[in-house]
């Protein structure tokens, strides 16, 4: 059984940090780019970030740029998203998605449209 499960998320204040994981399983983790995507209330799903199966290239969208880092480690089959620095619009659901193919940016993304994705984990930014 395929499963992507997040952790590490919550509330945390303006300015603070987070890191969440992503543990996989069920599939060959290291044979998958693998994506952070987020869904804020009212919204629709935007990139946040991408790593390449090795770990690199990685890349982000501006609004995250200098401030979250993705890491992987494909000896335990985790992903990472350190995200530093946060701030009130950074609160929403992240999710972290598989896929086989280089879809960083496709416009209007959807979980659908990955391989595998799991059921996030929610990051509220305030005071």
């Amino acid at each position: 059984e395929v499963q992507l499960v997040e952790s590490g998320g919550g509330l945390v204040q303006p300015g603070g940090s987070l890191t969440l994981s992503c543990a996989a399983s069920g599939f060959t983790f290291s044979s998958y780019w693998m994506y952070w995507v987020r869904q804020a209330p009212g919204k629709g799903l935007e990139w946040v970030s991408a790593i390449n199966l090795g770990g690199r290239p990685t890349y982000y969208r501006t609004p995250v740029t200098g401030r979250f880092t993705i890491s992987r480690d494909n000896a335990k089959n985790i992903l990472y998203l350190r995200m530093n620095s946060l701030k009130p619009e950074d609160t929403a659901m992240y999710y972290c998605v598989a896929d086989r193919t280089f879809r960083w940016l496709r416009p209007n993304p959807r979980l659908t449209d990955f391989g595998y994705w799991g059921q996030g984990t929610q990051v509220t930014v305030s005071s």
